[in-house]
């Protein structure tokens, strides 16, 4: 019986009007109380290469969530710069923030060490350094780690002059805290700025090169001012998705098994780079950008000096947690 005829048959009895309506009533707001829209943001330009896996998870979080959980993306890095967006999640401005760890280490130094795994999410989740990492998200900064995409993605330094090795000497390199240790070991002259002012500052010469992942420089169109990528990659890339606590521990169950299923899917595409990385590479020889392969004693030192670099800035933050995040990464 639909509702049209259930509601004749209760004006025809006058007695059960007011249970009838107020039952329709009661379903409607419940409807509306159970589903909850999340704000959410992401620190790179949407449609480009590290917020794409972001935006697949929406879409999927609200395909499979309808009427319990929602997402509504507020803007990227046009409404708020990129190195705010952890702040913005921890104080609670935004309820879900796409960012990587080494765009919010003015508040947990410790997310530093996430580009030094050597190993995928899902064997984090299983020999339990996710729940690590989580707990460290969770005390220090409010926040529930959900999700890490950018497996298997590395860095790569990327030069508007040539290089002989890994000596980088009289050389100018934009940076972040993913490479400022291991630049600073290799004597470069370090500059910090945005995403947004690389191809700026390389077209006015103010920077020589810029650190940045294989995946990603054709979308931000440094390609035309780039001539040079050094090989081997090192580290690997973290992009993720954080919760704020406080918004995390008010959502039902369901919610949060939904987020937590989708985070799972969205880390199984990771897989998926390998292919994309390929591409990317072949696609940056097509656009001009030449390839300098460190061998023999040089690719070893570029190699080392990234991860001892790296380990040595992280345990000098907290030993006991660099320790801890070491042996599982």
């Amino acid at each position: 019986m639909t509702m049209k005829h259930l509601y004749r048959r209760a004006l025809g009895a006058a007695s059960l009007v007011p249970a009838v309506l107020a039952a329709v009533g009661l379903s409607a707001a419940a409807a509306q109380a159970d589903e909850v829209t999340l704000r959410g943001t992401t620190a790179f330009a949407q449609g480009t290469t590290f917020s794409r896996p972001y935006e697949a998870f929406v879409d999927w979080i609200n395909e499979k969530g309808k009427g319990v959980l929602q997402i509504q993306t507020v803007g990227g890095p046009e409404a708020m710069p990129p190195f705010e967006v952890g702040n913005a999640v921890s104080a609670g401005v935004v309820d879900v923030a796409n960012v990587t760890a080494a765009f919010y280490t003015n508040i947990l130094p410790m997310g530093d060490a996430l580009k030094l795994a050597r190993n995928t999410i899902q064997e984090q989740r299983a020999n339990g350094c996710y729940d690590t990492i989580d707990a460290l998200h969770r005390e220090r900064i409010g926040v529930k780690y959900l999700a890490r995409t950018g497996d298997h993605v590395n860095f790569h330094l990327y030069l508007t002059k040539p290089v002989e090795g890994p000596d980088l000497s009289g050389l100018t390199i934009r940076t972040t805290p993913v490479y400022q240790a291991m630049f600073e070991a290799l004597d470069a002259t370090l500059v910090t700025t945005p995403p947004g002012d690389v191809y700026t500052a390389l077209e006015r010469g103010t920077i020589d090169g810029y650190g940045w992942p294989i995946q990603g420089v054709l979308d931000l169109g440094w390609e035309e001012q780039t001539k040079y990528r050094v090989d081997p990659g090192f580290y690997q890339v973290d992009v993720n998705i954080l919760v704020n606590q406080e918004r995390w521990d008010s959502l039902t169950d369901a919610q949060r098994a939904l987020l937590e299923e989708g985070a799972r899917w969205i880390e199984a595409r990771n897989a998926e780079n390998l292919e994309i990385n390929a591409a990317e590479a072949k696609k940056q020889a097509a656009a001009g950008i030449e390839v300098i392969a460190l061998d023999g004693a040089d690719r070893q030192r570029w190699l080392d000096t990234a991860q001892d670099a790296g380990w040595a800035k992280v345990e000098a933050i907290d030993a006991e947690a660099a320790a801890a995040l070491r042996a599982c990464l």
